[in-house]
């Protein structure tokens, strides 16, 4: 746990990135777990997570990043969507799945996948939406953390415009919504926040024991 405090610590969100330093595919594949392994609500993932490694693509996203550098400057660009319509055959698709992976009869999960069908399809678009975009920081934080472990910069950014994200990656056909972005990578030398400390509030004022 000591270590895990330390990398805390030694992360930040980068504002400058080394652009001829890039992710090696082995430490991409850590990264990838870390996403896949992540929790989420009934453990549906409920999105799609798009690694945009095309350059002019990348350019064409700068823009609507409002001009940010790590956009392009970055080894990788990750672009969390959340799935827009979560309905019974996803569900029962999910069921199938961990009726094959755990071996045991379909059967046996039907009680569980009507009751999240019951549940989730019953939510209004806005709040299915709403419910399905906040899945997306709870992968978030798996890489951050296992970036750090791997001495790896991740800056989590919402400073961009989610339509014209859907728009340029044609994610509305797929029904895909653009909630979250993270570019990964290594920081730049000449990026001078890596130095600044880290500023949170004091635990006094952030827990209260109740």
């Amino acid at each position: 746990m000591s270590t895990f405090i330390e990398n805390q610590n030694w992360r930040y969100a980068t504002k400058k990135f080394n652009s001829e330093k890039k992710v090696s595919e082995t430490d991409l594949e850590i990264l990838k777990d870390a996403i896949q392994l992540s929790s989420s609500s009934f453990g549906l993932q409920p999105y799609k997570v798009l690694i945009v490694e095309n350059e002019e693509i990348r350019k064409q996203l700068q823009p609507a990043s409002w001009g940010q550098s790590q956009i392009v400057d970055a080894s990788h660009l990750l672009v969390f969507a959340n799935i827009t319509n979560i309905d019974a055959d996803y569900i029962n698709n999910y069921a199938e799945n961990m009726a094959t992976t755990r071996n045991i009869p379909l059967e046996s999960v039907k009680g569980y996948a009507d009751f999240m069908i019951g549940n989730i399809t019953s939510l209004t678009p806005e709040q299915q939406n709403i419910w399905t975009a906040k899945q997306t920081y709870l992968a978030l934080g798996n890489l951050l953390n296992a970036a750090a472990e791997l001495k790896i910069d991740v800056t989590p950014m919402e400073g961009f415009v989610p339509d014209q994200y859907d728009e340029i990656l044609g994610l509305k056909e797929k029904g895909l919504h653009a909630t979250l972005v993270a570019t990964v990578g290594y920081r730049h030398h000449e990026d001078d926040t890596q130095h600044y400390i880290k500023v949170r509030k004091p635990k006094s004022e952030l827990f209260e024991t109740i």
